[in-house]
């Protein structure tokens, strides 16, 4: 595998890593977004600021490995008028800086936009320290916060633009990897807090995000072939969630799959199973890390030995047509 690699075996064209599409993205909309200023942390050659940043080089900052120092820029420039984002390495932007997140960003809901790159297993040989296994949670904790987990470059793309037209704070979850694209240029819709329906089904809803919709999407084609028809939700927005879509998922197809490159705690299968919990209770099933840690590997066999496959969702899904027939 050369470069980055991709990190998710897919009959699926493979398209860009979304890192590469949010950051050619933000160098488009710099100048639809004349107020937009950008704060990286000397990690902007792989956060794809940097190409923001030539264009623009007068709105971009380094203010070097601070991350907690990166907030705060970000929090003084909001205050003062400006729309900020920073970047920098989804376990360094949520983990080293969550108090400033919470109160320099969230507590006063000004307008800055986060953006972890590198997320999840997928980020391959760096290990442990350097994977964003807990971001989504984190960022949900935060009061105000909007949480977009786009699937693919294209998704990631209509991300960012959905981002900087929204006022007030967002966390966009970005990969390293190359991905499977699920969309087609132009034509993806995204609206935040509106779920994607990408396949009909009656039997089992197969709810997922990130570079788990590719798999999941494999596994409804494999389920269809054994006579289970699957529902197929792209989950791009995990706060705030498609209550209307889960309500529908459930009371139409009774059972539930939630697959995500995340912990098992506070991330999107954290979020479907307390909002069904009170719309309806069903049988759900999960495909997530669990709770443990990554370690260094390539990209695919990392997403293998962790779990984050077509056959483990298949799995999943039949698991939840049971428990819901008995």
């Amino acid at each position: 595998m050369a470069g980055a690699s991709s990190a998710v075996q897919s009959k699926r064209e493979l398209g860009k890593a979304t890192r590469d599409a949010f950051g050619r993205a933000l160098e488009a909309l710099g100048a639809e977004h004349t107020d937009l200023v950008v704060v990286d942390a000397d990690v902007s050659n792989s956060t794809r600021t940097e190409w923001f940043g030539k264009k623009y080089p007068d709105r971009f900052f380094n203010i070097g490995i601070a991350e907690s120092n990166l907030v705060g820029v970000a929090g003084g420039l909001a205050s003062a008028g400006k729309m900020s984002l920073i970047a920098s390495f989804a376990a360094f932007v949520t983990c080293n800086a969550y108090d400033q997140l919470r109160m320099s960003v969230a507590y006063p809901r000004l307008n800055v936009k986060v953006v972890g790159s590198h997320a999840g297993i997928s980020i391959g040989e760096d290990g442990a320290s350097q994977m964003g296994i807990e971001d989504v949670s984190l960022t949900c904790s935060l009061p105000g916060f909007v949480v977009l987990v786009p699937a693919d470059d294209v998704s990631a793309q209509a991300a960012t633009a959905a981002m900087l037209q929204y006022k007030g704070p967002v966390y966009l979850r970005v990969g390293r990897p190359e991905v499977p694209r699920i969309y087609t240029e132009g034509n993806v819709p995204f609206t935040i807090g509106k779920a994607n329906q990408l396949r009909q089904g009656t039997d089992v809803t197969l709810i997922a995000n990130g570079l788990m919709v590719a798999p999941t999407l494999d596994a409804a084609e494999a389920l269809a072939a054994e006579g289970i028809n699957a529902r197929v939700l792209d989950m791009h927005t995990v706060k705030p969630i498609d209550l209307d879509a889960l309500r529908a998922a459930a009371e139409q197809t009774g059972a539930l799959v939630v697959a995500e490159e995340h912990m098992a705690h506070g991330g999107l299968g954290s979020v479907v199973a307390m909002n069904v919990a009170e719309i309806k209770p069903v049988p759900i099933r999960y495909v997530n890390l669990g709770d443990q840690f990554g370690e260094s590997g390539t990209p695919d066999a990392l997403i293998e030995k962790f779990g984050m496959t077509a056959a483990n969702v298949i799995k999943a899904a039949k698991a939840a047509v049971a428990a819901k027939k008995s």
